[in-house]
């Protein structure tokens, strides 16, 4: 168990580090008139940006499939992981089985649904 949550914690390190390594620009102020100044060149900057909806959900697109994909992979290999230890366990072991069923059950209940959500906000915005 402390071996899981060790891993855990350097996974999470890794990524945190990983993603603030692409962060490197620091912007500071030492006045409020500096600050104001930055605020108005960010924002005059941002008028020339224009979003390009397609690109936008291409993107997005990509995104949903690519970790949706994801999400099944991972939630057929736990099912037949569980599912093999299932038919192996003893009466006992069949008893804390069913116990982690409940979690994985409701675990793909939400990433599943969360999918759904994602896939209704999009194609309800898209058609905006």
């Amino acid at each position: 168990m402390t071996r899981k949550i060790i891993w855990l914690i350097v996974l999470i390190m890794i990524i945190s580090l990983s993603i603030s390594v692409n962060y490197t620009n620091v912007h500071a102020a030492d006045t409020v008139d500096d600050v104001m100044s930055g605020a108005k060149v960010f924002l005059d900057k941002g008028q020339d940006v224009v979003i390009k909806g397609e690109k936008l959900q291409m993107t997005s697109n990509f995104i949903y499939n690519l970790l949706l994909a994801i999400a099944i992979v991972v939630a057929v290999i736990v099912g037949m992981i569980l599912g093999i230890q299932f038919m192996m366990a003893g009466i006992d072991e069949k008893a804390k089985l069913k116990e982690t069923l409940i979690p994985y059950v409701v675990g793909c209940v939400v990433v599943f649904g969360a999918f759904g959500v994602w896939k209704l906000a999009v194609t309800i915005l898209s058609k905006w």
